[in-house]
């Protein structure tokens, strides 16, 4: 779990605030900020079924099966970001490591906190689309990538998890070491749409 207080935002020196286009609208808008949770849980190529089981016992449910797909769970959102691998994304209001290491052991698979390691670009807006394309080589149709569904990808060779929380509303998960310099490139693409930084942490 991330103790904000120890850490400095890597999005510090953005400046919050409106960069109307020429013809004075605002369409796209940008929050960013720390993830308070994120655990990788992962295994081997011969350990996943032995995972898979723990997880399903641990949440009372089957988790995502193919990956890029996202199952809510009493500890949070859970990503399938690989084929030996998922994603947990929780909230400050408990920790899921101590939980999923107690349930998960070092037979069967890897817990790894990576909360220091994430953040959380919000993007959203009629322009948000327009946005993405140009960072990203991605089919956003409905029918390709629909909403409720995660893709892996990244621009100017970093990564970036991309969660489609609506038609025109992205949740981007980006390495806290490059995350300043991908919220600049967003804000960059953005102002021919014009786009407002709404807040950071």
């Amino acid at each position: 779990m991330v103790d904000a207080s120890l850490y400095r935002s890597p999005f510090e020196g953005h400046t919050l605030g409106e960069r109307p286009a020429l013809d004075g609208g605002v369409g796209v808008r940008i929050r960013a900020g720390l993830v308070p949770q994120a655990v990788l849980v992962s295994t081997w190529v011969s350990g996943e079924a032995g995972l898979h089981a723990a997880l399903t016992q641990l949440l009372g449910q089957t988790p995502p099966g193919p990956t890029g797909q996202i199952q809510a769970t009493h500890l949070g959102l859970l990503m399938r970001t690989g084929p030996e691998e998922w994603l947990l994304i929780g909230d400050a209001a408990g920790d899921p490591y101590p939980v999923l290491r107690a349930a998960i052991g070092a037979d069967v698979g890897g817990v790894t906190d990576l909360s220091h390691a994430r953040c959380r670009i919000k993007v959203q807006g009629p322009r948000c689309l327009d946005t993405l394309s140009k960072l990203f080589a991605l089919d956003c149709r409905p029918a390709a990538f629909p909403v409720g569904e995660l893709r892996l990808s990244g621009h100017h060779h970093l990564p970036c998890s991309l969660h489609r929380l609506g038609e025109t509303e992205f949740d981007l998960y980006v390495f806290t070491t490059y995350a300043h310099d991908q919220l600049a490139s967003l804000l960059d693409v953005a102002l021919e749409y014009g786009v407002k930084l709404e807040g950071i942490r």
